[in-house]
């Protein structure tokens, strides 16, 4: 089976911190892949309300991540601060691509990579459970950052 391979957009609209907590480390002394799974979960979730949204309303819808791919490159340890940014990619009628660039500063202020990720979050209807278009005004404002 082929490697997943994630190739970033140029641009990032969106960039949070998020610290490493002792409960982020695994029986292996470092990050585990679960929690970088909730740090890109966490990092949408602050996007969203960046732009004046939540994940069960967004512009009003709901959405639903579909899929979601993730390339590790590093460790990462307690005491870390994750950089965390987000880039919009494809747009659809009824969802759309999230990249993740997750990164740390090194001991000698380099940023080294932690993980890249993307998402591909559908809209959804939660009250008629049925996927639902994305709402012009959300388009647009992910559209232009």
């Amino acid at each position: 089976m082929a490697r997943i391979k994630i190739e970033l957009p140029a641009k990032f609209c969106f960039t949070t911190r998020i610290p490493v907590r002792i409960t982020d480390i695994n029986f292996g002394g470092h990050v585990g892949n679960d929690t970088i799974l909730s740090i890109v979960h966490e990092t949408r979730a602050q996007f969203f309300k960046h732009c004046g949204y939540d994940e069960l309303n967004f512009g009003g819808v709901g959405t639903i991540m579909s899929d979601v791919a993730i390339e590790y490159k590093n460790q990462t340890y307690y005491g870390d601060e994750i950089i965390s940014s987000i880039a919009i990619g494809e747009i659809t009628k009824v969802a759309f691509d999230l990249f993740y660039k997750l990164e740390k500063k090194s001991s000698t202020g380099e940023m080294v990579p932690v993980a890249l990720a993307k998402t591909w979050m559908v809209c959804y209807d939660y009250d008629q459970k049925k996927l639902a278009t994305i709402p012009e005004e959300a388009k647009n404002k992910i559209k232009g950052l």
